[in-house]
């Protein structure tokens, strides 16, 4: 097989999967990988969990497909149970974040001009990551992913993340109408917000008639230890999406919706083909009542764990300055490009990030046990190492 045929919008590594179990993945020559990045924040329950797997096969040999012109009890089932988790009201369900967040988008401005705002503007921050559709590459903190694509969206303004006076100082600016933010930042290098922050942008979104509109694509699902991040700050968005981890590997996202953005969409406004066909929904419902029924409990303490297991691994390692951590949501922050330590890793039978250019991410399956933690610690810390006296040599 050959690559010739793909437009080559990824460097992809050398190496082809053939097969998953848990943390595990094997490539074609039966060699094992730890994935530690489950790729991509998507599958927390591991790959080719017995249950999804089995409802995917069963809803596939039901009915996949039917379109949205027509009622989907698994569609509805599954919006339910999402709104019963997050406390918000509705649910509009597509096929990525990226689609997701569109859609909260199109919520925003929506509802400014129904508010006779001629320009709707969105605050989003610095080192932010949305998608890369149009709208969300604009609402994106990310110079490099928006390179060669202008011109880029009006319509959003940008503040520094975590950094409540700045959106503040937005208040006298009349087009504003919506404040997207990650409650923890991913692509971004895994940057987590002072505490409060959250509560600090519901009261001004509260004060000045904003929709305030969480970005959980990676963050929600379990991965910090509350099913959706903001859970743990005691405040409800008007504007919530997530994907990723949603449907454990099979492609699926939502919008969710609260309060002032509750009947901003009704027919004719939005749509997808896709979004929320009866096989997505099905899967996803079973990925969310197994991450609420065993595994999400677990997430908080299995992350302080890894957290301390590393900071005792590296303590005596200069370049690593620090190592952020929420729930299974990792940084390893160093103070040089490390890029090259996704192939030393590789090598070494694991497989991480890096983001920012200098911290190593890590977003395991949530399932890891306290044996594979053990085993991606000395791993990781191994390949660290290496890289570090290598640095010291050169």
């Amino acid at each position: 097989m050959s690559q010739q045929f793909l437009i080559p919008t990824y460097a992809r590594q050398p190496v082809a999967f053939v097969r998953g179990e848990g943390v595990w993945l094997f490539d074609e020559n039966g060699d094992k990988y730890m994935d530690a990045i489950s790729g991509i924040g998507v599958c927390n329950l591991g790959h080719c969990h017995p249950a999804v797997s089995r409802t995917l096969a069963e809803q596939a040999g039901q009915l996949m497909h039917t379109s949205n012109l027509y009622r989907i009890p698994a569609q509805e089932a599954l919006a339910q149970r999402l709104c019963e988790i997050s406390g918000m009201q509705r649910a509009f369900f597509s096929n990525s974040g990226a689609e997701a967040n569109e859609a909260a988008i199109k919520i925003a401005r929506l509802y400014g001009n129904r508010k006779s705002i001629a320009k709707p503007t969105v605050i989003v921050m610095e080192g932010s990551f949305h998608g890369r559709t149009m709208a969300t590459l604009s609402a994106t903190g990310n110079s490099k992913v928006q390179e060669g694509f202008a011109p880029l969206l009006e319509g959003f303004v940008r503040v520094p993340f975590n950094d409540t006076d700045a959106i503040a100082a937005l208040a006298d600016n009349q087009n504003i109408v919506a404040v997207l933010v990650e409650p923890v930042q991913g692509e971004g290098g895994i940057n987590i917000p002072d505490t409060g922050y959250l509560q600090a942008l519901r009261q001004l979104c509260d004060q000045h008639d904003w929709l305030l509109m969480l970005d959980e694509i990676q963050s929600g699902n379990g991965r910090t230890g509350h099913y959706f991040a903001y859970m743990g700050d005691n405040v409800v968005p008007d504007v919530l999406t997530t994907a990723k981890g949603l449907g454990n590997g099979f492609p699926i996202g939502a919008c969710l919706v609260a309060g002032k953005a509750e009947d901003v969409f009704g027919p004719g406004t939005h749509g997808s083909t896709y979004g929320g066909n009866p096989l997505g929904c099905a899967t996803a419902l079973t990925v969310v009542n197994t991450l609420t029924d065993d595994v999400v409990d677990g997430v908080a303490a299995k992350g302080e764990q890894l957290k301390a297991a590393f900071l005792s691994a590296l303590a005596d390692v200069p370049l690593v300055t620090e190592i952020r951590q929420k729930g299974l949501m990792l940084g390893i922050q160093l103070d040089r490009p490390c890029g090259e330590l996704v192939n030393s890793a590789r090598e070494a039978g694991l497989l991480i990030n890096v983001t920012a250019g200098s911290v190593v991410r890590l977003l395991p399956p949530l399932v890891i046990s306290e044996a594979e933690m053990h085993t991606l610690v000395e791993s990781l810390s191994a390949v660290i190492r290496t890289f570090a006296n290598a640095q010291e040599v050169a």
